[in-house]
């Protein structure tokens, strides 16, 4: 199974997009930093779609990449992390 990629190993786009969800859906300094702190685990991610739910916002992804950030109430699909 794949580990999650570093910021820096993202591609340049997915950055963008991230950073452009980051502040739409408002998420907070203390939420990137849990954020950060779950990274900083190397957790390993399957090969497919899948999602980690902080409470307040998820991380959606597929394979290594995270993809996108969804708001607390909204609908995540793939294997929970």
């Amino acid at each position: 199974m794949p580990k999650i990629a570093r910021w820096s190993d993202l591609p340049l786009a997915v950055r963008k997009h991230l950073a452009e969800r980051m502040h739409d859906r408002s998420i907070s300094i203390a939420d990137l930093n849990e954020l950060r702190l779950w990274i900083e685990t190397q957790p390993t991610t399957p090969d497919g779609h899948w999602f980690k739910d902080f409470g307040s916002f998820k991380l959606c992804g597929e394979g290594p990449y995270p993809k996108t950030f969804l708001l607390k109430g909204q609908a995540a699909t793939g294997k929970p992390l």
